[in-house]
């Protein structure tokens, strides 16, 4: 399972895709922090240009959008028609389990407000603009309140300056629709999208399924699905499914260093993530610590670091290594400094298991 997911997620060995293909063929990509996408597809794609999805935010072929989990991706703007649509449950979950703002929403009409909000929106609005349209049009309810149901009942993305190599913007909504100039899909297949998830994160479960786009009830989808799918049974005998001719390569093919942003898909897309590291690797991957601002990094397919950058340079904290395989780790990490641009030190860490 490995090799297999390593392999659809372009991480066994460096891909000759573009940068549009390649979103395209992951599904989009976890984009909350708007630089990740550019470490991810580094990490992925043979010669990547920074510059180049650049291009594409601008050119309006990717967007910034909630989707999958609610989070914000990149997706190619066919992506966004298609998925926004289908993920629309998961922001109708969403809009009642804020603990500050959904109180203030309970037996309200929010459909003349999501509708003014449309309006609104069909030009690019900071926070702060909503906020204030939405205090002058709806003066006895709570404008942040209504900001965030439209948050949850809009298709918005979030247009450039934000998310453009080596700059930071504040964030500004628009609709889905008026930014790509098309509608979102009417009728859009929740069997093909499945299809697609199988093939860059398979083999996979149900329950895996229903990890990486929080919505639910799949069984029945992937039980249509089943006469076009192949089965396996993982070491705990759950059921496994798979496209007949996805790559499945050998346990043993090398698997190189990679480092990945914090928030990567790949590492959280499935129920059971035993395939990133084994079980003697558990206790000490939890020794490495997890929070804001660290990626992971892969040695030999599995979670073996965490990585940050500091104001000296890349700090990585890795469970204790062989020194070539630490050292393999070190020359990944220069190798990133040189595409991020910075001179600074790799500096490792070891943790104890």
């Amino acid at each position: 399972m490995n090799r297999a997911t390593l392999a659809r997620q372009l991480l066994l060995k460096r891909a000759e895709l573009t940068p549009l293909a390649a979103v395209s063929h992951l599904v989009g990509m976890q984009a909350q922090v708007p630089h990740n996408p550019y470490t991810a597809l580094w990490s992925r794609l043979d010669g990547f240009r920074p510059g180049s999805l650049s291009e594409l935010l601008e050119r309006r072929e990717v967007v910034r959008i909630g989707v999958m989990r609610a989070t914000i991706h990149l997706l190619t703007g066919d992506d966004c028609l298609l998925l926004r649509p289908l993920t629309q449950p998961v922001f109708e979950g969403q809009l009642w389990r804020h603990r500050d703002l959904s109180p203030h929403l309970r037996g309200i009409d929010l459909d003349p407000v999501v509708e003014a909000g449309r309006v609104m929106l069909e030009e690019p609005r900071t926070g702060t603009e909503l906020r204030a349209f939405f205090a002058a049009r709806f003066p006895k309810l709570d404008a942040a309140a209504l900001v965030y149901a439209c948050q949850m009942r809009l298709a918005l993305v979030q247009v450039p300056p934000r998310g453009l190599w080596g700059k930071s913007a504040q964030v500004r909504w628009t609709t889905a629709e008026a930014w790509l100039g098309r509608p979102l899909a009417a009728t859009p297949s929740l069997e093909a999208v499945v299809l697609r998830y199988l093939a860059a994160f398979g083999p996979a479960s149900v329950a895996d399924v229903t990890t990486w786009c929080r919505l639910t009830r799949l069984r029945a989808v992937v039980e249509r699905l089943r006469p076009r799918l192949v089965t396996f049974r993982d070491e705990r005998g759950r059921e496994l499914f798979d496209l007949p001719d996805a790559p499945r390569p050998d346990p043993d093919t090398p698997a190189l260093v990679r480092f990945l942003p914090e928030y990567d898909n790949v590492l959280l897309s499935h129920d059971d993530r035993s395939r990133f590291r084994s079980e003697q690797d558990h206790a000490a991957a939890l020794a490495l610590g997890w929070g804001a601002g660290w990626g992971a990094v892969l040695h030999d397919g599995v979670v073996r670091g965490r990585w940050r950058l500091e104001p000296e340079g890349v700090l990585v904290r890795h469970v204790r290594l062989p020194k070539k395989a630490a050292a393999s780790i070190a020359a990944e990490g220069r190798r990133l400094t040189r595409f991020l641009g910075i001179k600074a030190d790799v500096r490792l860490e070891a943790v104890s298991r």
